[in-house]
């Protein structure tokens, strides 16, 4: 509103320096003109009727801005006449004279208006000019008396203006050779700048050059300042020229007074500190390429950049791969120092950045543009990084590794696994290329290297004669140097368990949820940009790991231990015809085994094989966990050739039937390898394609024999093999929950299944291996001949037992005796005496039932004589065993009781003890029943159908 007032003063100021404009007369007159509908309007404003007359105020504003124009051709008269239509009207003519006429009349009122309003003002203006006047009056007076005053001075002093026209003089000289002074040092300008550049006192060189441009500016007037200034600029080009250049050597050594120097040299030149992280960036990228070509061209050959030029290849990809075989781990060691010191020093770049903002917001606040600078390195990290592992991975794809030796490519894994350690520290980044890199090379050389592992031990059991490893009783895998890597962590963990068994270490969620290596060696090598701060990287130790000294064989009077004290001579125990029953001999043998041999670990030559590889695998497996799973079932397939080979050369020649000494966890095992991992002979006439990751089946070796009695058979060799293989099981269980933690989470009940059925079934195999040891020492061919002839139709019940009962106490005692001389040759723990004993107490008593039910008539005292017979077998063979209770005692006491049944509970014994063959409730129903031929026939179908529905299943 205050606006359109204004500019309605400005209109009515116009209108008061204009002269109204003349009407010009229209030539017509009122009388010409009659209405006889219509009053006379009369043109005269004051005649108006006041009732029909509008505000002023609404006068003013339907005013047209026209007549507010300030133009001096604007012609009011013209601009009325050129509204009129075609065709005249004149009451129309007439309404618009009275609005002209009210709009003049109000305007003219409020012209008046105003004037007396500003009437005070106006007089008060026109005096103020007054007394300016008469000062403006007051001031040529004094000048013109001044003006006389130093005309009279002149002629008075012309003496002393003369001295101060020398003086002047003096000033122009003083002045020129000031100005001559500052020539000469502005010449002099480089020498100084140099100086200061060289030693590094950046800021101050840049501070003297603007000093001199300054100067140089204010001098131009003179031509060799001029041509100075041309100079000068050149060299301000050539500082920061000078200045990038020092700021690329950064990217190799940082060092934080320099770059504080480069950052105020910087600022000075007026460069925000964004364009510096900029440059720099740019600097470390090119850094990265310069010295991957670099490195790589040095290892590479000589013709490698001529092959790249003429094929057109990538010039970095041709050099990696014109790097030969025995060049490329030097070369790749090469390039990850290189390399580390680039990401070094962006490290420390990052570091300082850091601490300034840290600095600057303790005392000044939150500065801006310090953490806009971070923000900008933390994102340019990653690129940093990408740039480093693609150029590496580029090498690696590159290489051929497949002939490697193991030990050269455990270094290589051992080079790339600390270059992502780096990466870890350095951004957090799982570095995928490089891993994916190191997964592609590492599946081609470990399938090949693992075939040739399956082939090495095939060729070991072969070989294998099975005789005792002489190691320490103290010996432990983590002696081995294949575990030497991993020592420090199995024992830590191994204690950490002790200590709290529900704190595991090797957490699941940290395997999935961090990238934090706690639990791998990383915890104690990591920390790279700390530890290598000064000098150094780490990729110049920790690689080539020395050999460390296996103290594990066994002295000479622990070997002795082994050696047997047999001789040719047969034993007297084995001259007598009876048993004696004094049990003092088997205490002696029973302390001399748990004094020389409890604790002696027994493996083989073979055992120690596997356990080293195992060692490898689990190297490889920590070092590449992308495919540690694969690397893991591998090493487990060195466990299963092992027992199924073990199985092979040691229960193949079992005589009596092995249904109930398999546990459902070894058959299944059992078939399962021989399913997946033993290849079956192929027809020689045919030409097939053997799959390559089968493996056929081993042969024992000629060496060792397992058909002479008087070793029982091979029971040393026996022994070795099965307890060999249980030393190994263990030592799977106790790799177990580190294995568990190196696999992926997806993969662990897979692994866990291994472990609960193939490491469990080792253990089962003593019983199958040792029986098939115990069935050929009983002929029981004759002790079943021999049985047959008892007459076991007697009234009366006897006093002495039968004489087939010597005859397998015997072959006891010789088994005892024979045992004698197997533990002065390999220690024999309790588990495998307790599994030899029940052995023979499982094959004699099954073969007592056998004989007994083989009778075709029985009485009560013929009964009553069988149980006379196996008391009588009971009593001396708990002396010899030591076995309390025997096992399987109950199998023959109930089938020897079954005859007192009476028919009904007989059937219902029939079908509770499935433990029985058809044969034998044959046998017990024939006799029980032989004055009952029903009973006997309705028993003997239900023995049938029990027959049937086994068979059925």
């Amino acid at each position: 509103m205050a606006n359109k007032m204004e500019e309605l003063k400005h209109k009515f100021l116009g209108l008061i320096n204009k002269q109204p404009p003349r009407i010009p007369s229209m030539g017509f007159d009122d009388t010409n003109y009659h209405f006889s509908k219509m009053p006379t309007l009369s043109i005269n404003s004051k005649t108006a009727q006041d009732s029909d007359r509008p505000a002023d105020q609404d006068i003013l504003e339907s005013i047209e801005a026209a007549y507010f124009s300030m133009s001096e051709d604007f012609d009011i008269c013209r601009f009325e006449l050129s509204k009129l239509p075609e065709t005249l009207d004149c009451d129309e003519i007439q309404r618009d004279f009275k609005n002209l006429k009210q709009q003049h009349s109000v305007v003219s009122k409020k012209v008046l208006q105003l004037i007396l309003e500003h009437q005070n003002s106006c007089n008060d203006e026109f005096n103020t000019i007054q007394e300016i006047l008469e000062q403006v009056k007051e001031t040529l007076e004094k000048c013109r008396e001044s003006r006389k005053q130093l005309n009279i001075c002149g002629k008075q002093f012309s003496a002393s203006l003369g001295i101060l026209a020398n003086y002047r003089k003096r000033k122009i000289a003083q002045v020129l050779l000031g100005n001559l002074h500052m020539i000469k040092n502005l010449h002099s300008f480089d020498k100084r700048c140099q100086q200061l550049l060289n030693d590094e006192d950046y800021a101050g060189a840049i501070t003297e050059l603007k000093r001199c441009q300054n100067i140089a500016i204010k001098y131009r007037h003179f031509s060799c300042v001029a041509a100075l200034t041309y100079r000068l600029q050149e060299t301000l080009e050539n500082t920061d020229t000078q200045l990038d250049r020092i700021l690329a050597q950064m990217c190799y050594h940082f060092d934080n007074d320099r770059y504080t120097k480069l950052q105020e040299a910087y600022n000075l030149l007026e460069k925000s500190q964004l364009s510096m992280i900029d440059n720099i960036h740019v600097h470390y990228i090119t850094a990265i390429y310069n010295s991957s070509l670099n490195i790589v061209s040095s290892y590479a050959t000589s013709d490698a950049l001529d092959l790249a030029e003429n094929t057109g290849k990538h010039q970095y990809t041709a050099m990696c791969q014109s790097v030969h075989q025995e060049n490329f781990i030097p070369c790749l060691i090469q390039l990850c120092k290189i390399l580390f010191k680039i990401v070094l020093s962006y490290h420390q770049l990052i570091k300082w950045y850091c601490n300034k903002q840290n600095d600057e917001e303790n005392e000044d606040g939150l500065n801006t543009e310090l953490s806009m600078c971070n923000q900008k390195l933390d994102y340019n990290v990653i690129k940093v990084w990408d740039d480093v592992q693609r150029k590496v991975s580029n090498l690696l794809l590159n290489a051929d590794l497949a002939n490697y030796k193991f030990d050269q490519f455990l270094q290589v894994l051992k080079v790339v696994h600390r270059l992502i350690q780096v990466g870890d520290e350095f951004c957090s980044s799982k570095s995928e290329d490089l891993q994916e890199s190191i997964r592609k090379q590492s599946i081609n050389y470990f399938k090949k290297y693992h075939l040739q592992r399956l082939d090495e031990l095939k060729i070991f059991l072969e070989n294998e004669i099975w005789e005792l490893c002489p190691v320490k009783s103290s010996f432990s895998i983590l002696q081995l140097q294949e575990f030497k890597s991993v020592r420090s962590i199995l024992k830590n963990y191994k204690n950490s368990i002790q200590m709290s068994p529900t704190i595991a270490v090797y957490s699941t969620t940290s395997t999935e949820c961090s990238s934090s290596h706690s639990q791998d060696d990383s915890s104690i090598i990591g920390n790279y940009f700390i530890r290598y701060a000064d000098r150094g990287t780490p990729f110049e130790t920790g690689l080539d790991e020395t050999i460390i000294d296996e103290d594990i064989l066994a002295v000479e009077n622990e070997k002795s231990h082994y050696i047997s004290d047999e001789s040719d001579e047969e034993p007297e125990e084995l001259k007598k015809d009876f048993v004696d029953e004094d049990n003092s001999k088997q205490s002696n043998v029973n302390k001399k085994h748990d004094k020389h041999y409890q604790n002696s670990p027994v493996l083989t030559n073979t055992t120690l094989s596997v356990i080293r590889q195992m060692g490898k695998y689990i190297q490889m497996s920590r070092l590449l966990k992308t495919i540690a799973y694969q690397i893991i079932t591998s090493m487990n397939q060195l466990f299963d050739f092992y027992l199924y080979s073990v199985h092979l050369f040691f229960a193949s020649d079992l005589t009596v039937s092995g249904h109930s000494l398999y546990t459902e966890e070894l058959s299944l095992t059992i078939r399962k390898i021989k399913d997946n991992l033993i290849l079956e002979m192929p027809n020689q006439n045919l030409e097939i394609n053997l799959p390559e990751d089968k493996i056929m089946e081993p042969h024992l070796s000629l060496m060792v024999d397992l058909k002479q009695s008087e070793t029982l058979y091979g029971l040393a060799e026996r022994i070795i093999a099965v307890e060999s293989l249980i030393f190994l099981s263990r030592q799977y269980e106790f790799l177990q929950d580190y294995l568990e933690y190196l696999v992926p989470q997806t993969n662990k009940i897979m692994l866990q299944q291994f472990f609960a059925q193939n490491i469990t079934s080792a253990i089962h195999l003593r019983r199958p291996v040792y029986m098939a040891v115990v069935a050929q020492i009983f002929d029981l061919r004759q002790i079943l001949v021999s049985m047959s002839k008892i007459n076991w139709e007697v009234k009366d019940v006897m006093s002495q037992h039968n004489s087939y009962i010597d005859m397998i106490l015997r072959e006891v005692q010789i088994f005892r005796v024979r045992l004698d001389e197997v533990v002065h040759r390999v220690p024999i723990s309790n588990e495998v005496l307790k599994v030899l004993w029940e052995n023979i107490a499982h094959i004699v008593t099954h073969t007592l039932v056998q004989g007994f039910s083989e009778a075709k008539k029985c009485t009560n005292g013929g009964r009553a004589l069988m149980q006379l017979d196996f008391t009588q077998f009971l009593t001396k063979f708990e002396k010899i065993s030591s076995l309390r209770p025997v096992p399987h005692k109950e199998y023959v006491e109930n089938y020897v009781k079954a005859y007192y049944l009476p028919d009904s509970e007989l059937e219902i014994w029939v079908r509770e003890h499935k433990e029985y063959s058809a044969k034998h409730l044959y046998g017990l129903v024939s006799c029980a029943c032989q004055n009952n031929k029903k009973s006997r026939q309705r028993l003997l179908q239900v023995v049938e159908e029990m027959e049937k529905n086994i068979f059925s299943r």
